[in-house]
């Protein structure tokens, strides 16, 4: 068994205060025995407001965040998988990048988000991500403590070739930390979570943004980490706040062996007309 922590977050505005929360997540994840900690997407920085948030945006280099977190990995001795932060480009453009830090600090990868979030809600609410980010150009496996680690970003949830394509690639466990909505969350967030993982037959933490966040946005909360099965092994609700869950790594050859869907893969030719 290894422990892997979850963060669940209502980051804000003010990069300075999400990075103590941040720090002190690293600390009490190491102090609960977890070998990993898991962030949430934008833990660094949520602000809909671009004119705001733009003095904040650096290069990777540079963000304060990311530095704070390498520091208290490299002091704490944990590793931890940043879910992302709002990175700006050699090129001047944004990207929606995840980071995944050792446990001295050192970065063994990043990962932008290829599937950007331009929608318009029922509710009203409408977000076009694409107006600030570039999406990323491919997939990301690691090594880690965990497992080999495959790395997406919220909304590529909703593409089941993604996550195929790390799983293929030899991911046992799948990160997808997200700052879903409430309408999407209440209607999607569990089922398409419990689907990639039985789809993969691998684990998969999802550390989630919470609550109303200082932007006036609403996020849903819900941090999940899921057995291979597709059993549910941690549910953090809404609170903010750490969870911690057990993972067996022998439950993944356990049930690639009963339901074996990674040997049966084919693949799928172009559809013919009929």
């Amino acid at each position: 068994m290894t422990r892997a922590a979850l963060l669940q977050m209502t980051s804000g505005i003010d990069p300075a205060g999400n990075a103590a929360t941040l720090v002190a997540g690293v600390a009490q994840a190491k102090a609960g025995g977890a070998a990993m900690l898991f962030t949430p997407e934008m833990s660094g920085l949520l602000d809909s407001n671009r004119e705001r948030a733009a003095p904040h945006y650096a290069r990777e280099g540079e963000d304060p965040v990311l530095a704070a977190v390498r520091d208290a990995a490299a002091k704490h001795g944990i590793w931890v998988h940043l879910g992302s932060l709002a990175v700006l480009r050699e090129d001047g453009k944004l990207a929606n990048r995840g980071f995944v830090i050792d446990d001295r600090g050192g970065i063994r990868a990043r990962y932008d988000k290829m599937h950007l979030f331009d929608v318009d809600l029922p509710t009203g609410e409408s977000w076009r991500e694409s107006n600030s980010y570039t999406a990323g150009a491919g997939p990301v496996v690691v090594d880690t403590p965990l497992g080999a680690l495959g790395l997406a970003i919220c909304y590529d949830l909703r593409f089941p070739e993604l996550f195929r394509t790390m799983s293929d690639a030899g991911a046992t466990i799948l990160a997808v930390p997200a700052a879903f909505t409430r309408p999407t969350g209440a209607a999607h967030w569990h089922i398409l979570l419990r689907a990639r993982a039985i789809e993969a037959a691998a684990f998969v933490i999802a550390a989630a943004q919470t609550g109303l966040h200082a932007d006036g946005r609403a996020t849903y909360g819900h941090s999940l980490a899921i057995g291979p099965w597709g059993e549910v092994l941690l549910d953090m609700g809404e609170p903010a706040g750490l969870g911690f869950a057990e993972i067996d790594r022998a439950r993944i050859d356990d049930v690639r062996a009963r339901v074996p869907v990674l040997r049966h893969r084919r693949a799928i030719p172009p559809v013919v007309a009929g």
